[in-house]
C-alpha cells in the first residue's frame, strides 16, 4: 500500500509540473483567455473522446449523474479562464503564487463538503497563506486586479477538487472527464456569443499558436486531467491540493528561464511566494508525524 501511495505521489508532482508549463504556454499563445481555454477544451474533449470510443469505455449514467458532471465543468472552465485571464493581465509569478493559495480554501472547504473536524495545522497552514499573500498585495500594488482574480481562480480551482473528490472513487475518471469537459465547452461557447461570437478577429492565430494549443490540449490538458481524477480516488482532495502548490515553483521557475526580466519581481513578492509555498513541506511534516503517531 505504501508502494502504491508513494506511485500516486510521484504521478501527481509529475502533472503539477505540466500543469506549471500551462501558465507558459498562457504567456505563449497570444489569443486572449476566452478562446484560448475554449480551444483548450475542445482539443483536449475531441482527444478523449477518441481515447474513450477505443477503449470502449461505456457513457452511460442517470441523467442527474450526467448533469451534475457537467455543472462541474462549468467550475472548472471558469477556472482555467481567470487563470489565463490573470496572467494576461498580469504576469505568470503573480497569478501563480496567487492560485497556491488554492490550500487555503480547500482547508475551508473540505470539512464542509466531506463532514470532518476541521484540522488544527491546516488552519495554521491556512494563516500562513493569508501572511504570504499580506506581503504580496503590500508590494505588487500595480497587479492588483490580476492578484484578485488569480485568487478567484484559486477559489475555484479549490471548489473543483473538492467536487471531483466525491465523484472520482465513484465512477470511471475517463467518463467523468469527458462530461465535464463537454460542460465547460457548453459553459464557453455561451459566453463566446456574450463577447462577438466565433469571428476572426477573436481567433487570430500568430505564427505557433496552433503548435502551443495543441501541446496545451493534449499534453497539459487531456492526460493530466484525466490522471488526476484517478488520483484522487487514493489521495486526499486536500493533500492534492498541497502538492499542486508546487505548480507555482515549477511555473515560476521556467518563467524567469524563458522570459527573464519581464518575470522578475521585487525581493518582497519572493518571500510572500516563499511563505505560501512553504505550506507544501509543512503539509508533509505533519501528515507524516500523524502517521506515525496511528503505527
Amino acid at each position: 500500500m505504501q508502494d502504491a501511495n508513494f506511485k500516486y505521489h510521484l504521478q501527481l508532482h509529475f502533472i503539477v509540473f505540466i500543469w506549471g508549463f500551462t501558465a507558459i504556454l498562457g504567456e505563449l499563445i497570444s489569443l486572449s483567455a476566452l478562446p484560448l481555454v475554449w480551444s483548450r477544451i475542445l482539443i483536449a474533449l475531441s482527444l478523449i473522446f477518441v481515447y474513450i470510443k477505443f477503449r470502449k469505455i461505456s457513457l452511460k449514467f442517470t441523467p442527474k449523474l450526467m448533469l451534475a458532471f457537467i455543472v462541474s465543468g462549468f467550475v472548472i472552465a471558469l477556472h482555467w479562464f481567470t487563470f489565463f485571464h490573470a496572467i494576461k493581465i498580469s504576469n505568470i509569478s503573480i497569478t501563480l503564487a496567487c492560485i497556491s493559495t488554492g490550500a487555503f480554501f480547500t482547508s475551508i472547504l473540505e470539512p464542509i463538503f466531506f463532514k470532518r473536524k476541521i484540522v488544527w495545522y491546516e488552519v495554521l497552514l491556512g494563516i500562513l497563506v493569508v501572511f504570504g499573500l499580506g506581503i504580496i498585495f503590500s508590494v505588487e500594488t500595480e497587479y492588483i486586479s490580476g492578484i484578485l482574480v488569480a485568487l478567484f481562480s484559486a477559489f475555484l480551482s479549490a471548489s473543483f477538487s473538492i467536487i471531483n473528490g466525491k465523484f472520482a472513487g465513484k465512477y470511471d475518471s475517463n467518463a467523468i472527464s469527458f462530461f465535464e469537459l463537454l460542460g465547460g465547452l457548453l459553459f464557453l461557447t455561451a459566453c463566446m456569443f456574450f463577447v462577438g461570437g466565433f469571428t476572426p478577429e477573436v481567433f487570430h492565430f500568430e505564427k505557433f499558436d496552433w503548435l502551443w494549443l495543441l501541446i496545451l490540449g493534449t499534453v497539459c490538458t487531456a492526460y493530466p486531467f484525466i490522471a488526476s481524477i484517478n488520483i484522487m480516488k487514493y489521495l486526499s482532495p486536500y493533500t492534492c491540493m498541497l502538492t499542486i502548490n508546487l505548480e507555482p515553483i515549477y511555473g515560476i521557475l521556467l518563467a524567469v528561464i524563458i522570459f527573464k526580466d519581464q518575470e522578475k519581481m521585487t525581493p518582497a513578492f519572493y518571500l510572500g511566494a516563499l511563505i505560501i509555498l512553504s505550506t507544501v513541506l509543512l503539509n508533509a511534516f505533519f501528515k507524516n508525524r500523524k502517521k506515525r503517531k496511528d503505527i
